[in-house]
C-alpha cells in the first residue's frame, strides 16, 4: 500500500486546531437555555446533543485572528509528535512490563467505566435531591455521548494504523483507527464536567484530571495509540467536557419566572425603596 508519511503533519496540525477551537465556541456559538432544573437537562438530553455537535463541528468557522496565539503552537506540538510517532511507538513497543497494567487502567476511559460514573453521580443526586450531583451525572452522560460521537468520525475519516499494526503503522488513510484516542477523549470530556461542577474542590478537580491524565498515558503505554493520537484525543475531549458544563450547567439558586418580581431595598443609609427583578 502507498505510503503517505509526507501528508501527516499537515494533517494533523488541521485536526488538531479544528477541534481545538471548540473552546472559542462557547462564547461565539449560540448555546441552549434550559430552565435551572435537572428535569429540563433530562427532558432535553437528545436535543442538547445535538446542538452540542452543531457547535463543535461548526466552531472553526468562529475563528478569529486572536485565536492564532494558541492554534500556531498548539499546530507546532502536533507535528512535533506526529513527525516523531514511529519512533517513540517503536521503544515503547520494546517494553511488554507496563501492559497489563496499562490495560487495567483503560478500563477508567472506557464506555462503560465512565458510564458506570456518570450514572452513579445521576443516581445519588436523585436519591438525595442533591441537584449538583444530579446536573453532573446528566452532563458527564452528554460529554461521554459527544466526545464518542467525535472520535468515532474522525477515526472513520482519518484511519490511522495502530501501533501495532506492521508495516503501516502509523500511516493515515490504511483502515486503522488510531487517531485519535477514543478513550483519552471521552476520560478528558468527562472530567472536565466533574472538575467544573464541583470547581469549589480541590481535591475533586485533581482526582478527576489525574484519573484522566493516568488512563491517557495508559493507552501510549499499552500500545494502542500514538503520542499525537493522545494529545488530540485529551485536548478534544477537555474542550468538549468544558463546553457541555459552560452551555447547560445552571445555578440552582436562580429562578426563573415568566412574570417580574417586586422585591424592596434597604441601605445603610436608610433609604428604602422598591427594585423590579426579572429572570427569564
Amino acid at each position: 500500500m502507498r505510503r503517505n508519511r509526507s501528508s501527516i503533519c499537515p494533517f494533523v496540525m488541521i485536526v488538531f486546531a479544528v477541534f481545538l477551537s471548540a473552546s472559542s465556541a462557547q462564547a461565539q456559538t449560540s448555546t441552549p437555555t434550559p430552565s435551572p432544573s435537572p428535569q429540563s437537562l433530562e427532558k432535553e438530553f437528545v436535543k442538547n446533543i445535538l446542538r452540542d455537535q452543531k457547535a463543535i463541528w461548526t466552531a472553526p468557522f468562529h475563528l478569529q485572528r486572536v485565536d492564532a496565539k494558541w492554534m500556531i503552537p498548539a499546530g507546532i506540538g502536533a507535528i512535533a509528535l506526529a513527525t516523531t510517532d514511529r519512533i517513540t511507538g517503536d521503544e515503547i513497543a520494546e517494553s511488554e512490563r507496563q501492559v497489563k497494567a496499562s490495560r487495567i487502567v483503560s478500563y477508567a476511559g472506557s464506555v462503560y467505566g465512565l458510564g458506570a460514573v456518570a450514572t452513579t453521580f445521576y443516581l445519588i443526586g436523585r436519591k438525595k435531591g442533591d441537584y449538583r450531583a444530579r446536573e453532573t451525572g446528566i452532563l458527564s452522560a452528554e460529554a461521554l455521548i459527544n466526545s464518542m460521537i467525535v472520535s468515532g468520525a474522525l477515526k472513520e475519516i482519518t484511519q490511522r494504523a495502530r501501533p501495532l499494526d506492521g508495516r503501516e503503522r502509523s500511516e493515515f488513510f490504511d483502515g486503522g483507527n488510531s487517531f485519535p484516542s477514543g478513550h483519552s477523549m471521552q476520560a478528558w470530556s468527562v472530567a472536565a464536567v466533574i472538575a467544573n461542577e464541583y470547581h469549589d474542590r480541590k481535591l475533586v478537580k485533581v482526582a478527576a484530571y489525574g484519573v484522566a491524565s493516568v488512563v491517557s498515558v495508559a493507552r501510549f503505554t499499552q500500545h494502542k495509540h500514538y503520542l499525537s493520537d493522545v494529545l488530540v484525543g485529551s485536548a478534544a475531549g477537555y474542550f468538549i467536557g468544558r463546553y457541555v458544563y459552560e452551555a447547560h450547567h445552571r445555578d440552582p439558586s436562580v429562578t426563573q419566572s415568566r412574570w417580574p418580581e417586586i422585591v424592596p431595598k434597604y441601605d445603610h443609609a436608610r433609604q428604602y425603596g422598591v427594585g423590579l427583578r426579572w429572570s427569564f
